[in-house]
């Protein structure tokens, strides 16, 4: 009987690498977010899916994290309409919750001109491809599976 179980354990173990591969990006790596950074560089390369998070690190109220539209994007105007979201509070964290094109600006007044600006494609799934090495990248779950092959014994599945 216990071996009528391990069939499952394929599917026990696309299930945790399904949780365990959406990625955390810290936006700039560790010069965070900030006026002399070439944003366009870092994103560049990267495989952004619906899943991933955004982590933008500033000093708070020196600077702003605004999801604009490509009209606020390309005027780099983060009011009204344009703005989508809006934050200055130092330690930002956007999850990607839908693909398409997602556009950040900085809206202190000269910054995102200066290009403090950047866009990224996101995708419904993550690709085969995975991420820059060069980036800093945090599984957003870590999952194990722990497989007992000894006649009669379970298996377990722990998520950490």
């Amino acid at each position: 009987m216990a071996n009528a179980a391990f069939p499952l354990v394929p599917l026990l173990v696309a299930g945790c690498a399904a949780l365990a591969s959406a990625t955390t990006f810290t936006v700039g790596d560790s010069q965070g977010w900030t006026t002399g950074v070439n944003y366009d560089s870092w994103a560049s390369g990267k495989s952004f899916a619906v899943g991933d998070t955004l982590a933008f690190r500033y000093m708070s109220k020196a600077h702003t994290v605004t999801e604009v539209s490509k009209s606020g994007y390309d005027t780099c105007s983060g009011s009204g309409a344009n703005a989508l979201s809006d934050d200055d509070s130092g330690s930002t964290t956007i999850t990607l919750t839908t693909p398409g094109t997602h556009y950040f600006i900085c809206n202190v007044p000269g910054h995102c001109a200066s290009g403090m600006k950047f866009a990224i494609s996101v995708s419904a799934t993550r690709s085969g491809a995975s991420a820059s090495a060069a980036s800093p990248q945090v599984p957003a779950t870590t999952a194990s599976v722990v497989v007992a092959a000894a006649a009669g014994a379970a298996i377990k599945l722990a998520l950490f």
